[in-house]
Formats: structure tokens, sequence, C-alpha cells
């Protein structure tokens, strides 16, 4: 029996299975087995009504379930499940633009983009998004990606049948090339990330070095470089700070003086948001700048004053 008469013979079954457990945050691609089952579509073998509503069946429960974790439990949920990323801090920025620019709308091609489609309900969540709205969007959504995928799928129907009985008649080999490359990506993906953590190694200040120098009235300047998302979220700031984005640098650097210590801080793994904007300045000719040491939480750990910020409503 080759690999497409199996999904033919077990379809609805297996889409079930593997698009519930990506959703709940497994690193398993669903999109190839939608593209399968939309070339069985296409020769006759699967109905569209299963290729189409299996997936919204099955993502949905736990995308309502992070939805919920992300409402009550808030940040903590996204910081958790970046985390799990290999790439944690790109997971936090990209989320946080996506959802500025784009509202519920993001949720539409949210499941077409790795890690944010689980990244997306908790951040429905955090933001304020009603419960209906989220469900409404997230189902479109899902429709979307699953007939998306399996149009291709549909459209190549030939091509695949025929790759996939070479991969049957391939059999091992095949499967332990798709295993090294797998392996060699991820390889690739952790070095450039350790690579990028041992620059984050340069000379950091810690909060009770800031906290001693700004009390003896010296002259720095405070930078709170989180996401304008992060802020309407969390509005609590080192007092005095203003806020300076990554984004912004192009076209806000001038604005940063270069005869005192700027110190710059984040809310974000590994400080990385600072890290990168203190790149960027040194490479626009500011070099006396340094990310704090654990940013805003260490900051808010040892108790020390924090000022609120006006916010506006999120919408939703």
């Amino acid at each position: 029996m080759n690999s497409l008469q199996f999904l033919a013979d077990h379809g609805a079954m297996v889409l079930f299975w593997v698009i519930l457990v990506e959703q709940v945050g497994a690193p398993i691609p669903a999109i190839p087995l939608l593209v399968a089952a939309g070339a069985l579509v296409g020769a006759g073998k699967m109905s569209l009504a299963t290729v189409l509503l299996v997936p919204v069946a099955a993502s949905l429960p736990p995308d309502l379930g992070w939805y919920y974790l992300g409402r009550f439990k808030g940040g903590r949920v996204l910081g958790f499940l970046c985390r799990l990323s290999l790439e944690p801090d790109s997971c936090v920025r990209d989320t946080e633009n996506l959802f500025h620019r784009n509202g519920p709308r993001a949720l539409l091609l949210a499941k077409f983009i790795p890690g944010f489609s689980t990244v997306a309900p908790p951040l429905a969540g955090i933001v304020g998004m009603t419960a209906g709205t989220f469900a409404l969007y997230d189902i479109a959504g899902t429709l979307i990606w699953a007939a998306v995928s399996a149009g291709v799928g549909a459209l190549f129907s030939n091509q695949l049948e025929q790759l996939a009985g070479l991969f049957d008649q391939a059999g091992g080999l095949m499967l332990a090339g798709l295993i090294v490359g797998l392996a060699g990506f991820i390889g690739y993906k952790f070095y450039h990330r350790q690579t990028f953590l041992r620059y984050l190694r340069m000379a950091k200040i810690s909060v009770e070095e800031l906290k001693a120098r700004l009390d003896a009235g010296e002259t720095i300047s405070v930078v709170d470089v989180r996401h304008p998302l992060a802020l309407e979220l969390d509005p609590e700031t080192i007092p005095g700070a203003t806020n300076f984005t990554l984004e912004e640098i192009e076209h806000r650097h001038h604005e940063i003086p270069r005869d005192r210590d700027i110190v710059l801080y984040c809310a974000c793994p590994n400080e990385v948001s600072s890290a990168r904007t203190a790149f960027l300045l040194k490479k626009k000719g500011i070099h006396r700048v340094r990310p704090l040491e654990g940013g805003l939480d260490a900051w808010r750990a040892r108790r020390y004053p924090v000022e609120r910020r006006a916010t506006m409503v999120v919408g939703g």
C-alpha cells in the first residue's frame, strides 16, 4: 500500500490528529499532509468536505484553549511558547508586529506562518479580543489554510502521485535523507542562535548598578525598546524612560544623545531586542550604550519604582 493510499483509507483520522498535535504546539508541519489530501481530492479519493472541516474540528479546541490561557495567564503563556521555538526572540517580535498592524485579520493567515499559528491564539486572548471574534477569525483562517493547501495538492495531483510512488520505492533511503536534512536545519538554527547569544554577552548593566547611578544623580538616558503592543499590554516603565523601538532606529536615532550613557531595556528572552538595538545604534555612531540585564522584569523583581504610561484601549 503506498503512502497516498494509506491517507485515502485513513485520511480523516490522520488529518485530525496531526493538525491537533501541531496546534497544541508540537513542531509537526501539517501543510504537507493537507497538500497530499488535496491531491486525493483531485483524484476523487477524498471528499472536499473532509479536507475543509476536519482541520476546523482539530484546530479549534486547542486554539480556544490557548486563547483562554492567554486571556487569564497573560504574557507568561506567550513567553513559554516562544521559548519552545528555535528563534524565541523573533517569535515574540513577529507576533507583536503582525497583531499590531492587522489586529484580528492576522488570524486569517496565521496558520501559514511557522510558529505563529500556535502563538497567535494566546496573543489574541492577551490583547483582549472577544471570544466570538477570535473564534470567527480562527475558523475563517483555518478554512483558508486548508483550502489553499489542498488546492495546491489538487492542482498538482498527478505529480504528487508520482512523487509518492518514488517515495514508496526509495523507502528508508528517502526517509533517512529527510531526517538528515531536518537535523541539519535544526543544527544550523541552533548554531546561529548560540553564536548570537555569545554576542549578547556584551557588557550589560545590572539593575542594581543602574538604580545606584540614577540615585547618585548621574545623567543617563533610559530607553524602553519594547514593541508598542507590549506597551499597551504592560504600561509600566522605569521612571523617566523614553520609548524607542527597534523598528524606528533608522528614522529616530538622531534623538538619542551622544554625550551620556544609554541604557536599553525590554521584556523579551535574553534581552535580545535591547541587544539588537544596541548593535544598530553603535553602527549609527552611538557607542555608550548597554542593555539592562534582566530587563524590566529584573527591575520590578527588586521592587524598584515604576511609572505607568497612558495607554489606548485595545479593540477587538
